[in-house]
């Protein structure tokens, strides 16, 4: 199977959402997800979504999987190129590497936004979610303090 996500932040940190599509062998739509997730960086954003695509992929069934994500340091830090420094990013990094461990195999591409476009207007899409919720007229008055705005 594919996944492709993508995770976005309008500010950063700010509303953000996630987007993912995953497809079958051949090429058929089998899961999407659009999902506001509240403020967020967009790197926390980026690792969130791939966490909800590789579980999408194993409701599945799949053993094999193929994540894109336009987001080069997701795609580094997932195959072991780049070290993990932030600290709520470790804790995301390692749920990754938790769900990448069902698998049979996994690979991680980067791939330009313009291959990535789905998935990103589903991210858009739950950010927009989101900020339709009740009372989410977001606008920081203060620099935030919640761990997960950490990159």
């Amino acid at each position: 199977m594919i996944v492709h996500c993508d995770g976005a932040a309008r500010g950063n940190p700010g509303p953000a959402g996630i987007g993912v599509v995953v497809t079958d062998a051949r090429g058929h739509t089998v899961a999407e997800i659009a999902e506001g997730i509240g403020p967020a960086t967009n790197n926390v954003a980026e690792y969130r979504a791939v966490i909800a695509g590789l579980r999408a992929a194993a409701d599945q069934g799949a053993r094999t999987v193929l994540v894109r994500s336009d987001s080069r340091l997701l795609v580094e830090q997932l195959s072991g190129r780049f070290r993990v420094k932030k600290p709520t990013l470790v804790r995301l990094h390692e749920e990754a590497r938790a769900l990448v461990k069902r698998f049979d195999r996994v690979t991680f591409e980067h791939v330009p936004r313009e291959m990535n476009r789905d998935a990103d207007r589903l991210a858009n899409q739950g950010v927009d979610a989101w900020l339709a919720g009740p009372g989410r007229d977001w606008r920081p008055s203060k620099p935030p303090t919640e761990p997960l705005f950490e990159d």
